[in-house]
């Protein structure tokens, strides 16, 4: 049992050292592009930032490239990963509501890099591009995931594995799973923007949850805002 135990403890710090040493390359990398712009900054100049050799960046990343579209490759399989082993009695919103806060808390903690992240994608057209490709490839594998939890038989032909594909092999794919994997990636996008622009007295992650408050309630029309109601909408007895 201890050499088990041990054996779990390194392969957790290994983890850990992995995913610091990644952080530490994208954060170098933006924040170089940043300030000379992302075709100006060099995988020799972003590797002596970080403090590893460029051998070191290519073990974690393919191209120039990756290192700004791809600053943790893994949120999309931890998210589906929550997805699948949540509670049977939660809702298929509710589920991906709990799975995708748990990750974007992430955003809070880096908040300045994920905005000069932003910065750098408006002014390096490409990288935007290939941004929105890679959205595009995860939301049709959040989709296929909330197919799963809802048929997990498939007797609808929901249940096939959660790869990437184009619009024939989704074909199979549901309306609902759908519009709910286009939500919540509209939702996170919604939360990140109304905290960068008004810095509420709120957590990230409670904006975060607000914005699905309103979705399960079918989007109503809040109340008119008044004095005693705080700027995210909430009132003062809630």
């Amino acid at each position: 049992m201890q050499c088990v135990t041990n054996k779990g403890a390194g392969a957790g710090l290994r983890e850990r050292k992995k995913q610091a040493t990644r952080a530490a390359l994208s954060e170098a990398a933006v924040r170089l592009a940043a300030e000379h712009g992302a075709e100006n900054v060099t995988v020799e100049a972003i590797s002596n930032a970080a403090g590893v050799s460029p051998r070191t960046f290519f073990n974690y990343f393919d191209s120039h490239d990756d290192v700004f579209v791809m600053m943790d490759p893994d949120v999309g399989e931890r998210v589906r990963r929550a997805i699948r082993d949540a509670p049977a009695e939660l809702s298929p919103l509710d589920a991906v509501r709990e799975a995708m806060a748990a990750e974007l808390a992430e955003v809070e903690r880096r908040h300045e890099v994920w905005s000069l992240r932003a910065k750098v994608f408006q002014k390096s057209p490409h990288l935007l591009a290939r941004g929105l490709g890679l959205h595009m490839a995860e939301e049709r594998d959040l989709a296929r995931t909330i197919a799963r939890r809802i048929d997990p038989d498939g007797h609808s032909g929901q249940g096939g594995p959660d790869v990437h594909g184009g619009p024939c092999e989704d074909a199979d794919i549901e309306l609902y799973p759908r519009l709910l994997a286009a939500v919540a990636g509209t939702a996170a996008r919604v939360a990140i923007e109304h905290w960068y622009a008004h810095s509420p007295p709120l957590t990230f992650p409670e904006i975060f949850r607000d914005v699905f408050t309103h979705l399960s309630a079918g989007l109503p029309q809040p109340p008119a805002q008044t004095d005693d109601r705080p700027s995210d909408g909430r009132t003062t007895e809630s």
